[in-house]
C-alpha cells in the first residue's frame, strides 16, 4: 500500500531523514515512534506529496507520489485520510459543516442529504449528532475535536489509508481511550491501514501490528513488539529505557476496556 524507498530529505541545509526506508501492507497498523524532531511528521508530509524527497521515492498504491501529474496525485489523496494534532477543523464551520466539508463543496447534494450523512458519520465516531452538529468547534473537547475530525476524513474520501500525528496529545484519559478505540474500529472494521506518529508509548502499543523507530532521522528499528521488545540497538535501547516496565506482558488490545 505504502512503500518509501531509500529517502533522503531537509529543510534547506538541515538534514531531517536520511536513507528512510519501510513498506505499509494493505490493512497494517503501524505506528512510528522516535525523539522528538527525528523526522516522524516528515514521513507524513512526504506520504501525502505535500513534501517530495531530494532522494529515494515514496509509493502509494505502486505510484510515486512526486512523478506523477496533480490530477493524478489527487486521486491518491482520496485513498489518504488525515488527522492533525489539532484536528485543524474550521473554526467558523458548525460541527455539521465540518465533517460534510468535502460534499458540500465538490458534490451538488443537497443540504439535507448532506446532513444525514454527516448525522450518520458522527454517530459512527461515538458522538450525540442532536448534540453537537450544529456547534462551532470550539464548544468541543479536545477529544471531540479530534472524532471530528476522523468523521471528516471518512466521510471526504472513503480513504483506505488513515494517517494520525499525534492524535492523543494533550488529551485526558478517557478522550484517549476513544480515540484509541476509534482507530482500531476502523482498523479491524473497515480494513483501513493505518499510521500513527506518536510520543506516546502505551498508545503505541494499544494500536499498532509493526513498530517504525526513527532517531536522528534513520530507522533503527522495524518489526513487531515482541522484537522490539528484544532489540539490542543502543539508540532503540535509549528511547524505550524509561518505559522498559510497562512493556513487559503487553500485548496488542484492539479494544481498551472501560475502566471499573
Amino acid at each position: 500500500m505504502i512503500e518509501l524507498k531509500n529517502v533522503y530529505f531537509s529543510y534547506g541545509d538541515k538534514p531531517v531523514l536520511k536513507d528512510v526506508s519501510f513498506t505499509v501492507q494493505d490493512s497494517e497498523a503501524i505506528v512510528i515512534m522516535g525523539p522528538s524532531g527525528s523526522g516522524k511528521s516528515t514521513v507524513l508530509r512526504l506520504i501525502l506529496g505535500l513534501e517530495c524527497p531530494q532522494q529515494g521515492d515514496v509509493l502509494v498504491d505502486h505510484r510515486s507520489v512526486c512523478r506523477i501529474s496533480p490530477p493524478e496525485l489527487r486521486e491518491i489523496r482520496k485513498k489518504i485520510g488525515m488527522v492533525f494534532q489539532d484536528g485543524a477543523l474550521f473554526d467558523s464551520l458548525t460541527v455539521g459543516e465540518n465533517v460534510g466539508y468535502y460534499l458540500i463543496e465538490h458534490t451538488k447534494l443537497k443540504w439535507r442529504e448532506i446532513e444525514e450523512r454527516a448525522r450518520t458519520m458522527l454517530g459512527f465516531v461515538g458522538l450525540d449528532a442532536d448534540e453537537l452538529i450544529d456547534k462551532l468547534p470550539d464548544q468541543l473537547s479536545g477529544g471531540m475535536r479530534r472524532r471530528v475530525a476522523i468523521g471528516r476524513a471518512l466521510l471526504s474520501t472513503d480513504p483506505k489509508i488513515m494517517l494520525y500525528d499525534e492524535p492523543t496529545t494533550g488529551l485526558d484519559p478517557y478522550a484517549t481511550r476513544n480515540i484509541l478505540n476509534l482507530i482500531n474500529k476502523l482498523h479491524t472494521e473497515r480494513s483501513i491501514s493505518s499510521i500513527v506518529v506518536t510520543h506516546q508509548i502505551a498508545d503505541a502499543f494499544a494500536v499498532a501490528d509493526r513498530f517504525v523507530v526513527i532517531s536522528r532521522g534513520q530507522v533503527v528499528f522495524d518489526g513487531t513488539l515482541k522484537e522490539l521488545r528484544q532489540s539490542r540497538d543502543e539508540q532503540v535501547v535509549a528511547f524505550l529505557a524509561p518505559f522498559r516496565s510497562s512493556m513487559e506482558g503487553v500485548v496488542k488490545r484492539k479494544f481498551i476496556e472501560e475502566p471499573e
